[in-house]
């Protein structure tokens, strides 16, 4: 059964507090949103049937490198019973600790990255672990096989040498084509942040960036992977810039499509 797994962390954010309310916002989808449970394929995403939900990971307070312990640790706890695992964030620094746990469990995994930032600096705000630095911290480790990133529309000179320098595939939005999905390879992961998409379709986050994805060519990737999804999490909605759980409610309507997708 798929583990979901709440993770209320927000102490790397660089602008704004606020996703680590998330977890608990989206959990009110199921029963207070506007939608059913099921997802596109028809497929009815049920607490207790399709998926086990624990809960939210403590802490015992916010310092970076024991919340990063914490996290680690709680993962590959999971890992060991060989579940699947879906994540609600939190900031994107949550991505390095569960990534690094998967990357010991699963040789050669590959890392599907949809966001409007590619989160690759080397240096951000003298903090290693901060929000803006996740995957530059998982590529330096030389752990996994490939990281693709998909809507990237923020890239400066350091990051552009930074995917350089780890061999990243930037799908960056002004050249955005579904292509990439046929080149995907199993075992796949995937970090969705949801500002990947435009902040018309998702208001709820931190650093609005327009000229991003809109809903349905999100769905459509998520749909269209063909590879064996083995864990995911969605990251930095921010319930304190949402209007109206408008965001929440996309958010839900992912989480339940990327259920299906890993099934």
């Amino acid at each position: 059964m798929i583990k979901v797994l709440g993770i209320p962390y927000d102490a790397n954010s660089s602008y704004l507090k606020g996703p680590a309310l998330a977890p608990q916002r989206i959990r009110l989808m199921d029963t207070e949103g506007s939608a059913n449970s099921f997802s596109e394929n028809g497929t009815g995403i049920i607490a207790g049937k399709i998926y086990d939900d624990p809960g939210d990971i403590l802490f015992e307070d916010d310092d970076p490198a024991k919340a990063f312990m914490t996290i680690r640790q709680n993962i590959a706890n999971q890992l060991e019973n060989d579940n699947k695992i879906l994540c609600f964030g939190g900031d994107h620094s949550v991505s390095y600790p569960i990534i690094d746990a998967f990357a010991d469990r699963y040789e050669s995994l590959n890392i599907l990255h949809l966001d409007a930032h590619a989160d690759l600096y080397d240096n951000f705000d003298d903090n290693p672990y901060s929000h803006a630095s996740p995957f530059a911290r998982i590529m330096e480790k030389g752990k996994v096989k490939s990281l693709t990133q998909v809507g990237i529309r923020t890239l400066t000179t350091h990051q552009k040498q930074q995917a350089e320098k780890f061999g990243v595939n930037v799908v960056e939005m002004k050249d955005f084509s579904f292509d990439f999905i046929q080149k995907l390879e199993s075992p796949l992961y995937i970090s969705l942040d949801i500002d990947v998409l435009d902040p018309a379709f998702a208001p709820g986050v931190s650093h609005h960036e327009p000229g991003g994805l809109s809903t349905r060519q999100l769905l459509t990737i998520i749909q269209n992977i063909s590879v064996n999804v083995v864990g995911a999490d969605i990251v930095e909605y921010n319930p304190l810039r949402d209007i109206n759980n408008m965001t929440a409610m996309v958010v839900y309507k992912l989480f339940k499509e990327l259920i299906a997708k890993m099934l």
